[in-house]
């Protein structure tokens, strides 16, 4: 069992550590997310996308002359936040980890599923060997983060909580 330890230099004294369930279905139920990924020259890029909490890992996607696509070639890690842009309300998220790239129709057909589960027509995938398949016959190419750190931001009361994996 992942279980959190909140850090009483950034958390109110009445803050109690949520349960990793209660942060992974944060993570699932998220209809958006932001990933960073580090330029080749050192810079963060960070873009809004869609993506999947999947067998305990984060999924998404991208198109092979996107900017963070460029940008895993070169490194891997990244970080994916969710949450709410209230002071008060609410639990934000980051999840640090490496992107690795996920072949193989067998690896891919559940994501695939489990996008078109949570997004419905906008995001109907097909799965090839390579990566995804859409309608219009763009092919991006799916990475999955297996989370190496993720941090819970609380908003009332305020905590910061820290999942090592």
């Amino acid at each position: 069992m992942t279980t959190g330890r909140t850090d009483p230099r950034f958390s109110e004294p009445t803050a109690i550590p949520p349960a990793w369930p209660e942060v992974e279905r944060l993570l699932t139920d998220a209809e958006l997310y932001w990933l960073t990924t580090v330029r080749v020259d050192g810079r963060p890029h960070s873009t809004p996308l869609v993506g999947v909490w999947h067998d305990g890992a984060f999924a998404f996607c991208t198109g092979v002359g996107e900017q963070k696509h460029l940008n895993l070639w070169h490194s891997g890690r990244v970080t994916v936040l969710t949450g709410r842009n209230d002071w008060r309300a609410g639990t934000d998220v980051v999840v640090e980890g490496t992107a690795h790239r996920v072949e193989g129709r067998e690896r891919l057909a559940p994501l695939a599923a489990a996008w078109r589960e949570k997004y419905g027509a906008d995001w109907a995938w097909q799965a090839d060997d390579e990566g995804f398949v859409a309608g219009d016959g763009t092919a991006p190419h799916v990475y999955v983060v297996p989370p190496a750190k993720v941090i819970a931001f609380g908003k009332d009361p305020h905590a910061q909580t820290t999942y090592r994996f």
